[in-house]
């Protein structure tokens, strides 16, 4: 009995867990109808009605008085509460001890039945409050946002749902500063999608003390690309930085740097990266099949990703690097003897970026411009990688390939790869690969899934990846894809 009840009571889930939390606090916690009067009741009795967190206010030390048919009489057994009935219900009858309740309470756990809402599986109570944990913290984490700037027009519905909380209305999206004023005046905090945040916004947020949360695209982002205007199905949501911005700390960096990670999200951990790497999923999905080119037998494969050279990454952690070209030059220099494949960004070959290189300005310091298939394939083909900051250094790690960073990403200076720039000296660990993964792909993104529109673990995002769902299509990305096509022509 206890073990169960422990658990839900760690999980702090169960009543109107995503209710706004109550600050005010009492001895005694009175939980009575309309027009009710219980006698005996303490002058400073804090009366509640209507949704509200009842983790907040239920612990031991305090007296709840309800009807026996309120959930909050469960929550209150499980808390450690004392109890007083007003009425019989489910839960209870007026005199029945708070040891007779909790026992109760765990035996109707123990009935229930459970069922995972993305398979249509059963599975167990433990299973079942790992996923209403990982949905109170998102709702925790998102109360204190009050307004949204810089999102783009076709994404904002799935912006909407990562950054849900119970509000009085939709999360707006507005100008920058005016959602830095609207935070000002709530004494709220503003999501911010960083590379379309203006100058002003930003030092409207400094002015007035307004926190600036950033969003980006998550590492296992969708089933085709942000630049076709399919909308991201994992972001991440940082309150102390940005992952690729090496100049600061992220809240990804500060988790790493921590560690301690418990033997069992580790082992998570691994089971994640293997299954990824079993069903050739990278950020864009799983890609693909088209046929890669025949390496040259007895010499090293070395695979350099091209990238959009104003993306926010590059400038901010591109360090002395001049763009494609140049990082090709400096991965022939390292790599003299090396067969070296060039893929140039799909983003800007699909012409809405930039950061073009003619394919005969790539082969003056490579041996093949690839393109088709997937990442995933590529990756599985090669022995090495040279990145500047492309996340395709750590897809690369993930299936053991040696990875050399001509920048500064966030999986450089943990021991896992060669660095060629300088690093932050915050960053002092030496990192198995699995406590990179347990912080980069479990911990700090967000995760939709994309059936039942509800947040959801990695693992439910890549089973559905993993299924191959066609990219979104539709006459918006013709026109995106056609406009792409003239923008590379012209």
């Amino acid at each position: 009995m206890e073990a169960i009840l422990a658990a839900v009571r760690t999980a702090r889930v169960g009543g109107t867990f995503w209710a706004a939390p109550v600050h005010e606090q009492a001895d005694t916690i009175v939980r009575a109808r309309r027009g009710e009067a219980p006698r005996d009741i303490p002058a400073t009795a804090l009366r509640l009605a209507g949704e509200a967190d009842p983790w907040s206010v239920l612990a031991p030390g305090v007296t709840l008085v309800a009807h026996g048919d309120d959930e909050w009489v469960a929550i209150a057994a499980i808390a450690g509460a004392d109890v007083r009935l007003l009425s019989p219900g489910r839960f209870g009858a007026p005199g029945e001890a708070v040891g007779v309740l909790r026992r109760r309470v765990a035996a109707h756990l123990r009935a229930c039945r459970y069922r995972d809402p993305f398979a249509g599986e059963a599975c167990s109570l433990e299973e079942t409050l790992a996923l209403l944990v990982l949905w109170r913290d998102q709702i925790a984490a998102n109360r204190a946002i009050v307004a949204a700037a810089g999102m783009a027009w076709w994404k904002r519905a799935e912006i909407r749902r990562f950054l849900w909380a119970p509000r009085a209305s939709r999360l707006p999206f507005l100008s920058g500063v005016a959602a830095v004023r609207r935070a000002a005046r709530t004494r709220g905090s503003v999501a911010v999608w960083p590379s379309r945040i203006t100058p002003e916004a930003v030092a409207e947020a400094r002015r007035r003390g307004v926190a600036l949360v950033q969003v980006e695209d998550g590492f296992v982002r969708s089933v085709g690309l942000g630049a076709n205007l399919v909308p991201p199905l994992s972001v991440t949501v940082d309150r102390l930085g940005i992952h690729y911005d090496p100049s600061r700390p992220s809240e990804l960096e500060r988790m790493l740097e921590a560690g301690g990670f418990p033997p069992a999200l580790l082992a998570r951990a691994a089971a994640l990266r293997a299954r990824i790497v079993a069903d050739r999923i990278s950020k864009y999905g799983s890609g693909d099949e088209a046929a890669l080119p025949v390496r040259m037998p007895g010499r090293r494969l070395v695979l350099v990703p091209g990238q959009v050279e104003d993306d926010r990454s590059v400038l901010l952690g591109g360090g002395a690097v001049a763009g494609n070209l140049d990082l090709l030059r400096r991965a022939r220099r390292a790599e003299p003897e090396a067969e070296i494949w060039f893929r140039p960004h799909p983003d800007v070959d699909a012409g809405h970026r930039k950061g073009g290189l003619g394919d005969a300005d790539a082969l003056a310091y490579v041996d093949r411009v690839v393109r088709g298939g997937s990442m995933a394939a590529l990756l599985a083909e090669v022995d090495a990688v040279h990145v500047l900051t492309s996340l395709t250094g750590f897809e690369a790690l993930l299936r053991g390939r040696e990875v050399v960073c001509h920048g500064v990403p966030f999986f450089a200076g943990w021991g896992l790869t060669r660095d060629l720039a300088p690093v932050p000296d915050r960053r002092t660990r030496r990192l198995a690969l699995d406590e990179l993964v347990t912080a980069t792909l479990i911990l700090y993104p967000r995760y939709l899934d994309p059936v039942t529109l509800l947040p959801c673990p990695p693992e439910t995002l890549v089973t559905r990846i993993a299924q191959r769902p066609e990219a979104r299509s539709g006459p918006l990305v013709r026109l995106r894809q056609l406009q792409g096509r003239l923008m590379r022509r012209f």
